[in-house]
């Protein structure tokens, strides 16, 4: 490239350590593996050394900690108050060590010590809080806030065993408890003194007030004690630590002992087992009735809990609750939380005996909702008859907010019953219902898209007549990723390369990032960026081959899919293609076959048979394709089973090519999208979610867009479902799904895909065969990037330059400007809010 700036030789950053911190360190290590493990450290093992490494660390933390606390307090600083059912938080050990500034410090100390950080960091388990990408957002933006010094505490709960433990046998998914507290976790704080009562069931009785009045009286059947577990969430730079406060759900009894005593063993226990039956998992199978009602209970006891908590934290600092919209922003992380709108209702109300005008004045100034989602099913409705008998003054809350909600809506367009029956909170079809994302709409002063084309879709879709009565509410606050654990952490080696042209400031500065671009078309800049790659691509090759036994050429193409398995996502489209290249190359072996590695990783729900069907359809092509000595290695399929955190650092680093090729219209914004562009992989993907605006900063010539756009889609499923016109005209699409069909893949179970086939050809509800032929020309098309060489790198390397616009800290600065009104510290050279917003 004409003019490009010389590059000096690549080195890892230096890694200085103190002398008198690291026998610091040693000592506190050694301190802790002695008392508060109880092992010498001759006898001791890895768990114990990373045990005690942890807690030495934690002690570093909570000085800062509690400093932070008392700062917040002093000043009386709005509080964001977070609530989401999943944190995703993966291994805190190095993400902590990494933000305190102590991992050189560390690494070098263990090693004095004979143990190998590297090694140790492997001892701790991924905290089995959350699911996907709503999870991972939410850990992300816990670490933001730090990092800008928001005062913010996340509320969720507790899990015992978290979503499931994913176990692939004979290339069906398998689901296991993931027991991910069996060791005990370091990092948190068991605060048994902080403990709320929730309650269930029962009925609502009128009683006269000594002012003669009549209120409602609440007489529950259930109680539930929510007691607080603490985890330290620390900043960049560790000058900043807040809050993750989750909850754990114990019986008022514990035990019976009447009961014990008279020999019912198991009965004396029931109510223990019922209340812990709450945090055992996340998202039980709501097919039943008996998970309906555990869903919902999971819902309202960690909403309660989290809003008794800020309230008395609020009365107890601040006194007059007229005050609270004043002093905290309360952000509900997608519709699980919706019931905090009635909740806080009754609390102020009937707890606080506040008048219903001013209570909700406060309530809807208070709170605020981000919508994650198009699909109606994820929107959730529960049956009138089931919170009539679990929550039944909550019902009579939500009848009160719906007729003053329907008034404006009758004042809109008077006389319109149809309209009026479209925005109400009770779904009246196909049995009551309460629609929880439009109580959650209503009872919020803003609401937010997490891309532009998503908060575009949703005045559009899903909450077009409610924005129509309140017009100003939705805004868009487009998602965003911490670049401290997914470059930082995840990729030391490229992050030591930017640094070394962009300076040590782009660490504290995401958008010196941009100095990349005169190094993209520099060779010497290539062959080292090309490096790093590589090395990347031949670790995730190690642990393919020792997970799967397959063995993955680090010179190929690393295409990559990672997400939870569903069919808006498509990865029953990926595997289409990978099909018919299989079947070409077995055609023509000889031809210049550009060699690909595809990685699949996911979970599908355990109730969603079509997903987990296509995970089988997947493993049973791998098996196929992998031992097919026909083609000679020029194609391997792989599917990592257990997708977490730790597994998607693995990962994405190695990625070259970025599969995000959900049906137009149905992805929210994804995060993994940017994860991967951050890393160097060149995207193939529609125009969905925040991929049009990773097209808009990388440039339209370092994506590849294919597919129907969200118009394009909504017009074709208005035609009909059918797919055999696009398969009729696809001679290669038709070839697929019928060696799909025939049990090519499946030859002891000819009839096994037989639901997938009838899917492609009569109920394209995806547009899966509809995308096919669009996807699979784009699909050839980065084949000929890829043999150009340099032309790939330097669109990978444009990627990585580019991409500083997606940092959660600039989402968490917008939501801290547009909805929660709380001032945040900048860093040295902070991009100004155009800098952040332009495309």
């Amino acid at each position: 490239m004409p003019n490009s700036p010389s590059v000096p030789p690549f080195q890892p950053a230096p890694q200085p350590v103190d002398e008198l911190a690291l026998a610091e360190i040693k000592s506190a290590i050694l301190a802790k593996l002695t008392l508060a493990i109880g092992k010498d450290a001759a006898v001791a093992t890895r768990h114990d050394w990373y045990r005690a490494a942890a807690l030495a660390l934690r002690d570093r933390i909570v000085h800062r900690w509690l400093a932070t606390e008392k700062d917040n307090y002093d000043a009386a600083r709005k509080r964001v108050y977070y609530l989401s059912l999943e944190f995703l938080i993966g291994r805190l050990f190095t993400d902590a060590l990494n933000n305190m500034g102590l991992l050189p410090t560390f690494a070098a100390a263990l090693g004095d010590l004979g143990v190998d950080l590297d090694e140790l960091r492997t001892c701790e388990p991924d905290a089995a809080l959350g699911n996907g990408g709503l999870g991972r957002l939410a850990a992300c933006f816990m670490e933001s806030m730090a990092t800008l010094g928001i005062p913010a505490i996340g509320y969720g709960i507790r899990y015992h065993f978290g979503l499931f433990r994913q176990i692939i046998a004979d290339g069906r998914q398998q689901e296991y408890p993931d027991d991910w507290l069996a060791f005990g976790n370091p990092w948190e704080f068991p605060r048994r003194e902080i403990v709320h009562d929730v309650h269930f069931g029962g009925h609502v009785a009128i009683v006269h007030g000594d002012d003669g009045r009549e209120r409602p009286l609440w007489h529950p059947a259930e109680t539930v004690r929510a007691v607080a577990y603490d985890t330290p969430i620390v900043g960049w730079r560790g000058t900043h630590v807040n809050a993750l406060r989750l909850w754990s759900a114990r019986a008022p009894d514990p035990l019976r002992m009447d009961l014990f005593n008279t020999g019912d063993h198991l009965g004396a226990m029931s109510a223990q087992a019922r209340a812990e039956a709450i945090c055992k998992f996340l998202y039980p199978n709501d097919e039943t009735e008996a998970g309906r009602e555990l869903r919902l209970l999971q819902e309202y006891f960690f909403v309660s809990a989290s809003l008794q908590d800020l309230i008395g934290r609020h009365c107890e600092t601040n006194g007059a609750l007229t005050e609270l919209p004043s002093l905290a922003a309360v952000q509900l992380n997608d519709t699980h939380p919706s019931l905090a709108v009635a909740e806080l209702m009754r609390l102020l109300v009937d707890i606080h005996g506040m008048e219903w005008a001013p209570a909700w004045d406060i309530t809807t100034r208070t709170l605020s909702y981000t919508n994650h989602t198009l699909l109606p099913e994820a929107l959730e409705a529960w049956p009138v008859e089931l919170f009539a008998r679990m929550l039944p003054r909550h019902l009579q809350i939500i009848y009160r907010i719906n007729v003053t909600h329907l008034e404006c809506a009758e004042t809109l367009r008077p006389g319109d019953g149809a309209f009026r029956a479209a925005v109400s909170i009770i779904d009246e079809t196909n049995g009551r219902s309460v629609r929880m994302g439009y109580l959650a709409f209503v009872g919020a002063h803003k609401i937010n898209g997490v891309s532009a084309m998503h908060s575009e879709l949703m005045k559009e879709t899903v909450f077009r007549d409610l924005n129509a009565v309140y017009p100003d509410r939705i805004t868009n606050e487009t998602n965003g990723i911490t670049f401290r654990r997914w470059l930082m952490l995840a990729n030391p080696r490229l992050t030591a390369l930017a640094c070394s042209v962009c300076g040590n400031e782009m660490l504290d500065d995401p958008a010196r990032l941009a100095r990349l671009e005169h190094y993209a078309g520099d060779a010497a800049f290539q062959r080292q960026f090309r490096g790093i790659k590589l090395h990347n691509k031949i670790a995730l090759a190690k642990l393919i081959q020792e997970r799967l036994g397959i063995a993955a050429n680090p010179d190929a193409l690393f295409d990559v899919q990672i997400k939870r398995i569903h069919e808006y996502k498509r990865q029953l489209l990926n595997i289409l293609g990978v099909i018919a290249r299989y079947l070409e190359i077995r055609d023509d072996p000889r031809r210049d076959w550009v060699p690909r590695v595809v990685i699949f990783a996911g979970k599908a729900a355990a109730s969603y048979t079509f997903a987990k069907l296509v995970i089988k359809l997947i493993n049973d092509v791998a098996r196929i394709v992998n031992n097919d000595c026909s083609i000679a290695g020029r194609l391997k399929v792989a599917f990592l089973p257990d997708y977490n955190v730790s597994l998607a650092e693995v990962i994405i680093p190695a990625a070259d090519l970025s599969e995000q090729i959900s049906t137009a219209g149905m992805e929210a914004s994804g995060t993994g999208n940017m994860k991967l562009a951050l890393n160097g992989a060149l995207t193939i993907g529609t125009l969905d979610g925040a991929n049009i605006e990773i097209r808009d900063h990388v440039g339209a010539e370092n994506i590849a867009i294919f597919g129907m756009t969200a118009d394009e889609v909504a017009a074709r499923r208005a035609r009909g479902l059918d797919a055999g016109d696009v398969i009729a005209a696809s001679p290669r699409l038709d070839r697929v799904i019928a060696a799909i069909a025939s049990g090519l893949f499946s030859p002891g179970e000819p009839e096994r895909f037989a639901a997938i086939a009838d899917a492609l050809r009569h109920r394209d509800t995806y547009m899966v065969s509809a995308d096919f032929d669009a996807y699979y020309e784009a699909q050839q098309g980065i084949d000929a990037r890829w043999r150009a060489g340099t032309a790939w790198t330097r669109a990978s390397i444009l990627n990585v330059a580019r991409m500083a616009w997606f940092s959660s800290d600039r989402t968490i600065r917008d939501y801290a400007e547009d909805i929660w009104n709380v001032p945040v510290a900048e860093p040295a050279h902070p991009p100004t809010r155009l800098q952040r917003h332009q495309s």
